[in-house]
């Protein structure tokens, strides 16, 4: 298996070098190839802006293979050249924008399927704001103000991206309907990579990943580990997991 990354948002730039130059790392380094992939963005009709930020923040924290991809839809996110392409990487990462958009376009298609098989072959699969939200059992769509079903690579738990600042605001709403789901909560310019060799989640960056789960909450700084026994990894069984 390989590793996942979770965002809380305001990524390319400042404190998000410490968090994609370590997932750089796992990848292969410099030289591994590395896709973006900017669906959640096209909804405003920012994708191409939002592919060249990113393609532009890599190469420039020394990525030197790094390209976005033009998977905008479910119509795209079938097609085959681009999942071949996408299976082909090292590294895919999904940006912010629209939730419920990305995690329809993505759905039970060709390019997830490539995305899960990168993951499944060692690579980094990392998701920043929506990127995050979508790769989890659950994500919360502030647009329609519902809860919708993610694409599970995160059983058993919800992500709660910009907590510092609007994700907050979804806290008490989110416990109340879904009482029996682990809240991450992640703040801007923050991010944290399942790393087995720590036991556990490393958190990087600028702020705080906080753990909501009935009446619990905790805070864990950059450089802090979550532990499995916390923070389960993706596609775990959860039933060994202490609540």
């Amino acid at each position: 298996m390989g590793y996942l990354v979770l965002q809380g948002g305001a990524e390319f730039g400042g404190l998000m070098i410490e968090v994609d130059r370590r997932a750089m790392a796992l990848a292969g380094g410099r030289d591994a190839a590395i896709e973006i992939i900017p669906a959640a963005a096209a909804p405003d009709n920012n994708h191409d802006n939002a592919g060249r930020s990113g393609v532009a923040w890599f190469r420039e924290i020394g990525a030197s293979n790094v390209d976005y991809r033009q998977v905008i839809d479910h119509t795209s996110a079938q097609d085959k050249e681009l999942a071949d392409q996408l299976r082909r990487s090292q590294m895919i990462y999904i940006l912010g924008g629209f939730p419920a958009y990305l995690a329809r376009s993505l759905m039970g298609t060709r390019c997830w399927q490539s995305i899960r098989s990168v993951y499944d072959g060692g690579g980094v699969i990392a998701g920043s704001s929506a990127g995050a939200m979508v790769l989890c059992e659950h994500f919360y769509d502030p647009l329609a103000d519902q809860i919708q079903p993610g694409l599970n690579m995160m059983q058993g738990t919800c992500v709660i991206p910009h907590h510092n600042t609007a994700g907050s605001r979804w806290i008490e709403r989110l416990k109340a309907q879904l009482p029996d789901t682990l809240l991450l909560g992640i703040d801007e310019q923050t991010g944290l990579i399942n790393d087995v060799l720590s036991g556990g989640w490393t958190v990087y960056g600028k702020g705080c990943a906080v753990l909501y789960f009935k009446a619990e909450r905790r805070s864990y700084a950059a450089g802090k580990t979550i532990h499995y026994d916390e923070l389960p990894p993706p596609d775990s069984d959860l039933s060994h997991v202490r609540r």
